[in-house]
This record gives structure tokens, sequence and C-alpha cells, in this order.
């Protein structure tokens, strides 16, 4: 790859644009943070995986990249690094917020979820949503770094001394165990992955949770790839080739492993809609 990133609508002197620059080579480097089942390094294989990797290489090669080059960053620094030029795109199931879309532009997106909390076990403090926390002023909330997770907190009135941030959700686990914290917020595919994986009796997802409603609407996360906002011809060639991919048989037999499934297919929804402001 060459050591230059040239932005897409400054191409160089040859006219090159990020979009022939990762055609020309076909390679590209993706930002992930090492959440399962987003985006994740599997220990067994040294291999990038997860949904969002997977989806990207399979839309990669579809434009004649052969060759992806992951960099792994916490959640919070994946923006910051792709506008730093460290990667040329997000795969990390991020979702699609306004506030996200001033800082840069999202592909349509690959799925929709809902929100969880892992608790310990027996949800002693009976944690059911947001509004639990908010309401107990003695319930600490654990979020990772960057996450929707940490602004719903805020949107729905958790107290800021309430919620601690930690930079990985293994972290976060800890501190749930040590009983530095009553919960883990996180999206419910990332909370069934963790405690598939924790295999604890510690611990457990809260039942009958109730999703964050935020100015009357239940909140449901749309998740998407990332890209500078300068990278048009970049983006919208991928939203081509992922409108054509997204609830095909292909794809669906592609995320199965990583728990997504036709309930998770995002519609009609464009980046677009969600990149609004409310």
């Amino acid at each position: 790859m060459g050591a230059i990133i040239w932005q897409a609508n400054r191409p160089n002197s040859n006219g090159e644009t990020t979009l022939t620059r990762i055609q020309r080579d076909r390679s590209v480097r993706i930002g992930f943070a090492n959440e399962a089942p987003y985006g994740y390094l599997d220990t067994s294989t040294g291999e990038v995986t997860g949904e969002a990797p997977e989806i990207a290489k399979a839309i990669l090669k579809r434009m004649g990249v052969e060759r992806v080059e992951p960099i792994v960053a916490d959640f919070g620094s994946l923006i910051p690094g792709l506008k730093a030029k460290r990667f040329d795109i997000i795969a990390a199931g991020m979702y699609i917020t306004p506030t996200r879309a001033q800082e840069i532009a999202f592909s349509n997106p690959s799925y929709a979820i809902g929100e969880s909390f892992i608790v310990k076990a027996g949800n002693p403090l009976k944690l059911h949503g947001y509004e639990d926390v908010r309401d107990n002023p003695d319930v600490k909330l654990g979020v990772m770094g960057g996450s929707v997770e940490q602004g719903y907190a805020r949107d729905l009135g958790v107290a800021d001394s309430q919620v601690l941030v930690f930079s990985d959700y293994n972290s976060a686990i800890l501190g749930l165990k040590g009983g530095q914290i009553d919960a883990v917020a996180a999206t419910d595919l990332t909370v069934n992955d963790l405690l598939q994986k924790q295999a604890s009796d510690e611990i457990e997802k809260a039942k009958d949770f109730n999703d964050p409603v935020i100015d009357g609407k239940a909140i449901r996360g749309y998740g998407a790839f990332g890209f500078r906002q300068e990278d048009v011809a970049l983006r919208e060639r991928f939203n081509e080739e992922l409108a054509k991919f997204i609830g095909s048989p292909e794809h669906l037999e592609l995320v199965k492993e990583f728990g997504f499934d036709e309930s998770t297919l995002p519609g009609d929804v464009t980046a677009k809609e969600l990149s609004k402001a409310p």
C-alpha cells in the first residue's frame, strides 16, 4: 500500500482518490475494536473476523480489493483513527448516530438490534433498563468508552457519577464481578456473546429488559461502516454493493455464526435518515 492516503475529493496529481488507490493496490486498511460479535481477533487463527469485517471482506472483494489489513483500536479511538488516516474504513458494527455523523460518513446499515444489561446472578437490584439505574443513585453502570450506551445513560437521566467507563467489555465484566459496578450495558448480541464466553454462574443477562425510549421512541441501534467524509466515491461504491448483498442468502449464511439472522436485518432505513438530528 502507498504511504500516503489521498482524500476522495482531493485527488493527487494523477487524479487518484482513496477508491482508485485501494482498487489499484487491491488492498485496504480497516479499523476494528476487538468487540465480538461485531469485529474481533480470532485468537485461534490470528485473523480478524466478526459481522463487520466479514461483510467488509465480501463487499470489498466485489470491488476488486483482495487484501484487508486489520488495525485494532479502542472503540473510542476509531473515529479519530479514521480521520487521522490510520485506516480507510471502520468495520466495527458502529451505530449510526447524528453526533457521529458530524465527524464521519456512514454506509447504509447492515443490521439493527436492541440493548441489554449484564447483571449479577439473580439480578438482586432488579435492573431491567436505564430508568432503574437512574432511579437508584447507589447503582453503578459500566459502559465502554465512546459507546452509544454511554449516551443513552446520559439522555435518560443517569447521573455521570453513576457511570463508569471501561476500555473494553472484559474489563467491565471484571468490574461487575468485583463489585465495582452493578451492571454492564451493551447491545443484546454483545451481551449474549460475552456470557457465552464467560460461562460464569456469577453473572447473567437481565431478563425482561426495556430498550431505552428517547424522545418518545424506542431505540433500536443500526450498525454500519464508517468512512471519512471526503471519501464520497468510496462510500457510494461500497453502498452499491452493500445494497445487493444485505438480506441475500450469502449474507445471512455469512453472519449466522455471529448471532445475526433475518430478525436483525435493517430494512429500508438509510444512513441519511439515521444521521439527522432529532
